[in-house]
């Protein structure tokens, strides 16, 4: 294939629908991820060059599938990017066993799995200058965000996993950052508000006013603010990074 390719995953919706889109702009071609298949297929149909393809990052298998599948239809792999993501808003003192498990499993493990799959397929192609981008969250740089203990050790493990992979991977060329977005406007952050309105006892407009004070910028995040800047890890003016975790979130956290 000449044309650059793109692996998205949790791109049915939200931020890895944007990614999908702007990387489709830029003239990639997207392998549409989700676990919901029709999502991807319905993204995937207003995409110049793409295909849909069902994986659930819990799935070592469909992982692994969707990899392999990469290296023998496309021929081609110049970029992963590992979006899918869950949350679930409770007090630390409420967080189940199954949630946290369920998170973790999600954010975390299906992070490092797809990462070698990634790995693994870029290698096996001789890809020169392959990219890993891995969504993490503000979360991942801070524990001061209410009722996402569970979601913010699942952020912080993605921001260590991402060095890790960084360090070990730089011998292939293979260069890993992460992103790390603030309040983003998705279909996950309406639930977010309606969660967090009742653990505080509030409506879900004065929680985001909260949210938007909270950033110094003055909006609320769209979904394209991010999709921007993993085409900027893509591309070659990125070529000296790695291992970075880049705060995308109007100035939400500063470090």
């Amino acid at each position: 294939m000449n044309k650059a390719v793109a692996v998205v995953t949790g791109a049915g919706s939200g931020i890895g629908s944007a990614i999908s889109r702007e990387l489709s702009a830029r003239g990639y071609h997207v392998v549409v991820t989700d676990m919901n298949e029709m999502a991807a297929q319905s993204l995937a149909n207003t995409l110049d060059s793409a295909r849909a393809c069902k994986m659930d990052v819990t799935s070592i298998e469909e992982i692994n599938e969707v990899a392999n599948s990469v290296i023998s239809i496309e021929q081609r792999l110049d970029l992963w990017v590992s979006n899918a993501g869950v949350s679930k808003m409770a007090r630390f003192e409420d967080v189940s066993e199954s949630m946290f498990d369920f998170t973790i499993a999600v954010n975390l493990k299906g992070v490092f799995f797809a990462g070698q799959a990634a790995a693994r397929a870029m290698n096996t192609l001789g890809t020169n200058n392959g990219v890993i981008v891995n969504i993490a969250s503000m979360a991942g740089k801070q524990g001061k965000v209410p009722f996402l203990a569970d979601y913010v050790a699942s952020k912080f493990g993605v921001v260590g996993l991402t060095q890790a992979m960084a360090y070990e991977l730089a011998p292939s060329g293979i260069r890993v950052n992460s992103v790390c977005p603030g309040y983003v406007a998705t279909p996950m952050q309406v639930r977010e508000l309606a969660w967090e309105a009742e653990l505080r006892g509030m409506t879900s407009e004065q929680v985001r006013n909260l949210w938007i004070a909270d950033t110094p910028l003055g909006r609320l995040e769209e979904p394209e603010d991010v999709a921007k800047v993993v085409c900027f890890l893509a591309g070659r003016d990125a070529d000296f990074l790695t291992g970075e975790a880049i705060a995308v979130n109007g100035g939400a956290f500063m470090d």
